[in-house]
């Protein structure tokens, strides 16, 4: 437990020394993309020349306008996320992590299995898109990830939930008992089959996290068919401890982006509504990964060199 919070501490404490640099520079050494004596040789060719920092990076040939832009995108979406981490924050300082153990979400997916589990617990887990990882049980500040199965689950007696649950789990049917990244694969062509939907447009809010029911009857974004694809493996018999929800940046469109990840025996495979068949995560190479979760823990990433980003939204 106190190595637990310790951790935690540690997490918070670089997310905090990021969120109090303000400036572009400050950032981009922090980073280690530029040592204190090119800053300062930059600041002083930016003051003389009257021309913006950034711009006397970029021709100096110091840092790049693609690294500028991206680092400048990673502070604004970690400012989005503040207001998670400050709930964190106080879960974490006032040892609270014991009260807020996966055990307390709702567990609808258990509710409905075809089979109980049917693969071994993994052995390992490889690094993901080679990010470093800080593991924590407490997930009580994730409420859209909670608050999403107490929905689930309080729908299951509904007609209208039966009613798609039969037919999910009528889908699911043929696909017992195969090998993991086969059933994978499968769930992954089942799900992307549906509708794409913004939540602006099918509910009113820019983040709504859908329970399996609500994407099954109306379609919807990202996280969505992630959630759906994780739902449906679980269902199949695939334990815990192999699958996460990712929330990464897409590097190539510059926007946070959700996919699943599924731990099979050859390695973690990628479920992505953005891609059309599942492929190994080490083939994929424009996401950085924020964070990710399951209901036992979340995972925070960071690249090698300790830069950090987190997101609250994702499309």
């Amino acid at each position: 437990m106190q190595e637990e919070i310790t951790n935690n501490r540690g997490i918070l404490s670089r997310l905090k020394s990021r969120l109090q640099r303000n400036r572009l520079g400050e950032l981009l050494v922090l980073d280690g993309v530029l040592s204190d004596a090119q800053l300062q040789q930059a600041l002083k060719s930016s003051k003389e020349s009257h021309k913006p920092l950034g711009h006397v990076l970029v021709e100096d040939h110091m840092v790049s306008s693609g690294v500028i832009r991206r680092t400048l995108m990673e502070q604004f979406t970690l400012r989005i996320m503040m207001a998670g981490v400050a709930v964190f924050i106080s879960i974490a300082s006032m040892g609270f992590a014991k009260q807020a153990r996966a055990g307390q979400i709702k567990d609808a997916p258990a509710k409905i299995s075809l089979v109980q589990a049917s693969f071994a617990s993994v052995a390992s887990h490889p690094k993901i898109f080679n990010s470093v990882e800080k593991k924590s049980h407490s997930l009580k500040a994730f409420t859209k990830w909670i608050n999403m199965f107490d929905r689930f689950d309080a729908s299951l007696n509904q007609p209208n939930a039966q009613k798609h649950i039969s037919q999910l789990r009528g889908d699911l049917q043929a696909m017992k008992g195969l090998p993991l990244n086969r059933m994978a694969s499968k769930v992954n062509d089942l799900m992307n089959s549906k509708r794409y939907i913004t939540d602006a447009a099918n509910y009113g809010k820019t983040d709504y996290w859908a329970t399996p029911v609500e994407f099954l009857s109306k379609g919807g974004d990202c996280e969505d068919f992630a959630i759906a694809k994780y739902t449906a493996l679980r269902i199949l018999g695939v334990p815990e401890d192999r699958m996460r929800i990712a929330i990464v940046q897409d590097l190539q469109k510059n926007v946070p982006h959700a996919v699943l990840i599924v731990y099979t025996d050859n390695g973690p495979m990628l479920l992505d509504n953005q891609i059309k068949t599942t492929v190994a995560v080490s083939q994929v190479q424009h996401y950085k990964p924020i964070f990710s979760i399951n209901q036992q823990a979340w995972w925070l990433h960071s690249a090698p060199q300790g830069n950090t980003v987190v997101a609250s939204s994702v499309h």
